[in-house]
């Protein structure tokens, strides 16, 4: 009897280990489906058409166009080596922020945010830097470099300067204005993103910007008014477009002042994390994130489903205030 009690007890250890092995290969299937990297790998990348600009009042710049806008520089050689070169301008334009309200912005190539910067870690970049506003200003890059390259020191007005060095380590790094009252100048459109890629790239998506901003309208130290990519409201009125189980990048940069934390959120859907794009895994999954000023990472995401999804920060005063808008998911056939 003992001899039959133990042949059963490893036929039925063997049909558990059977079925254990079963259910995680299930779990292993379903753990592809959902990730948005393993489900985008048997498709390319499709990327929908900009939408043409809607001139109901006056813009320099389209913040629909900021999302996919991603400035790689002039490639330089120089003594045998490659140098990336760009021309950042900073000056004084009036931006309509809605029908009602102008605000006199300080700024960097006519744009609020900055161009998003682009290189690969190890570059050499140089940055050429003019300031046509008529207050000092200066572009203080977060990363690693020399002292004399990290941007405290004041430029005036007509003058230029060239910060130079080697783009590291790979991440998300935001640049700003260090120009005391660092508030005022960050708050009035000193600032913008600089993505150093890792030398082996990451896997093809559709990547886009998004920088969240704040308009202290009376000097009061406190905001009136929050946005995407420099106009209130716009992506509320403007949806984003994208297309159904694409898997979409997202940079996102927190350059709120006078709020301490900020969250952001999309609905009905979860992202990947990556803590200030320095890893190629993810640290956590989630639906909303806190983030401080400054505070900016890689968020991946792929929408299952079609139809128009709303991303918000979770303080619904901010939303309320221009800091709103929709993904507008395309049906793959389409």
């Amino acid at each position: 009897m003992s001899n039959l009690f133990q042949l059963d007890r490893k036929l039925k250890t063997r049909r558990q280990f059977i079925q254990w092995g079963l259910l995680a290969g299930g779990l292993s299937i379903a753990a592809l489906k959902l990730n948005p990297r393993q489900a985008q790998a048997a498709n390319p990348v499709r990327i929908p058409p900009i939408p043409k600009i809607d001139n109901t009042w006056d813009l320099s710049f389209d913040p629909m166009s900021i999302l996919r806008d991603f400035n790689y520089g002039t490639l330089k050689e120089e003594d045998g080596r490659t140098v990336r070169e760009f021309e950042v301008v900073a000056h004084s334009t009036p931006l309509q922020l809605n029908l009602a309200i102008t605000f006199i912005s300080w700024n960097l190539n006519d744009r609020v945010p900055g161009p998003t910067l682009r290189a690969t870690e190890g570059d050499r970049v140089r940055i050429i830097f003019h300031n046509e506003e008529g207050h000092s200003h200066s572009m203080h890059f977060h990363g690693t470099h020399p002292v004399e390259m990290d941007g405290v020191k004041s430029v005036r007005r007509g003058k230029t300067t060239i910060y130079e060095f080697d783009a590291e380590p790979y991440g998300v790094h935001p640049y700003h204005c260090h120009v005391a009252p660092v508030t005022r100048h960050v708050g009035k459109g000193l600032y913008g993103l600089f993505i150093v890629d890792p030398p082996e790239g990451r896997p093809e998506a559709d990547e886009m910007v998004m920088v969240m901003g704040a308009y202290d309208l009376d000097s009061d130290g406190k905001n009136e008014l929050y946005a995407f990519n420099g106009i209130p409201n716009y992506y509320r009125d403007r949806p984003i477009p994208i297309y159904q189980n694409q898997l979409v990048r997202l940079y996102i940069l927190n350059m709120i002042e006078f709020d301490p934390a900020i969250t952001f959120h999309i609905h009905a859907n979860m992202f990947q994390v990556y803590r200030t794009g320095r890893s190629l895994d993810p640290s956590e999954e989630s639906d909303v994130i806190t983030m401080g000023t400054a505070e900016r990472h890689i968020l991946e995401f792929a929408y299952k489903y079609p139809g128009k999804y709303m991303f918000h920060p979770h303080q619904d005063y901010i939303a309320e205030h221009g800091c709103i808008g929709f993904f507008d998911v395309i049906p793959e056939e389409e």
